[in-house]
């Protein structure tokens, strides 16, 4: 199993972990020019090679304007005569530069020229932000008003993750317990316990330590980074390492302040894999079957693992149906606000659940009837595959025959 490890002794912050990243690529050179010409107005990335305790690795560079805007330290605010206005039309629109709200930042992300994938993903880590930003200053999202981390150069590092992972694919990514540092960070409401309250929010059912560093060493960048896209968290498995990334942060401390990713293969183990889901339930008796569908809809568009309805009878022997929505435990927030937000219900019921399944890729076959997408499941010695249903359906009406004829074909070409 192509497997990614993230090494985050000394932390982890935006910067850090796409520099990291940035080290696996074979074409790193493809890569700086798709994220320079993805849409962020005014928006440079660069890299250059950086040496911590003697170890070379690679430190991206974010400059707005022609100003480098250092992602470790997004707590501290720099002076007013160094920030410069950037003239985004959503951007400039904010009351501050270095204020600006979700909905800002979800434009912002909507107007670059990145896959719908890329974009889903680094909303949805703004979106574990804003929840922390709203839970710490006792808030509502749509009330939150972020601060250096909203600034152009976090949009930079949580969009280039995410088109990071994106090339890299990875199927399963391991993270180390993290190290939050200790002491006191500086930002613009004073000066902070390290990990920062935001911080510390989102890292809730997470490993972490605190070491004798007196200096902040996540940052929440960081944090929801590695918390949206961790599979799980926990020392390195046995892998065998293909490629090795360093991702150097601007501090020096006595021990070298980087991000290690480790990419490789991991042996795939003759067992099912135990998951940990989240299932959403909510009763509706007052909505219409085209609103219920239409929230179905977009919950799957939003990336639920599954969604589904059951008829059921209520109170009074009223009929109702009872809406589930299956999801990553790190999105259950962002899916129970959805339910809420577009359908009738007042309260969303949250059921945590360990989940038995194989591990599961997805290849594209070249066949008699074009491109179709198969979906592999192997584990505890078993294996099975299966087509996508959209492609086999799409075979069937280009060809004229039945959806089982195509299927059967795929089976006799030894495609399945």
């Amino acid at each position: 199993m192509k497997t990614l490890f993230l090494e985050c002794s000394m932390g982890a912050a935006g910067d850090m972990i796409t520099a990291a990243l940035f080290e696996l690529l074979n074409d790193k050179e493809a890569f700086l020019k798709q994220i320079n010409f993805i849409g962020l107005h005014n928006v440079k990335l660069s890299s250059e090679l950086n040496v911590k305790c003697g170890i070379v690795g690679a430190r991206i560079k974010v400059t707005v304007g022609g100003i480098e805007e250092n992602s470790e330290d997004e707590n501290i605010v720099a002076p007013k005569h160094n920030r410069v206005h950037c003239s985004v039309d959503d951007y400039k629109h904010a009351h501050e530069r270095n204020h600006i709200n979700l909905e800002t930042v979800g434009n912002i992300i909507a107007k670059l020229n990145i896959s719908d994938k890329v974009k889903t993903n680094a909303s949805n880590i703004y979106h574990l932000i804003a929840e922390a930003e709203a839970a710490v200053h006792g808030k509502t999202i749509n009330q939150i008003h972020f601060h250096e981390v909203g600034n152009m150069d976090a949009i930079a590092d949580i969009v280039s993750v995410c088109i990071l992972m994106e090339i890299i694919s990875p199927q399963e990514i391991i993270v180390s317990p993290i190290n939050v540092g200790g002491g006191f960070a500086h930002c613009a409401h004073g000066a902070l316990p390290a990990p920062t309250p935001a911080t510390a929010f989102i890292l809730k059912n997470v490993p972490i330590y605190c070491s004798n560093i007196q200096d902040e060493l996540c940052t929440p960048t960081g944090a929801a980074i590695i918390k949206y896209f961790a599979t799980h968290f926990k020392q390195m498995p046995l892998m065998r390492i293909q490629k090795i990334g360093y991702g150097m942060g601007s501090k020096d401390f006595d021990a070298a302040n980087c991000v290690r990713a480790f990419l490789g293969e991991t042996k795939n183990n003759a067992a099912m894999q135990n998951e940990r889901i989240v299932q959403l339930q909510c009763n509706l008796d007052d909505m219409t079957g085209e609103a219920i569908g239409f929230a179905v809809d977009l919950l799957l568009q939003e990336g639920a693992l599954d969604v589904f309805t059951t008829p059921i009878q209520m109170k009074k022997n009223r009929p109702a149906i009872l809406l589930t929505c299956m999801c990553n435990e790190n999105k259950s927030n962002f899916f129970a606000e959805l339910i809420l937000q577009h359908t009738t219900t007042f309260g969303v019921r949250k059921f945590i659940c360990d989940r038995y399944a194989l591990k599961r890729n997805t290849t594209t076959q070249e066949t008699v009837y074009g491109r179709i997408r198969i979906k592999t499941g192997e584990g505890y010695n078993i294996k099975k595959s299966k087509p996508e249903y959209d492609d086999v359906a799409k075979a069937a009406n280009l060809n004229g025959i039945s959806f089982d004829e195509v299927i059967k074909n795929l089976r006799e070409q030894k495609w399945l």
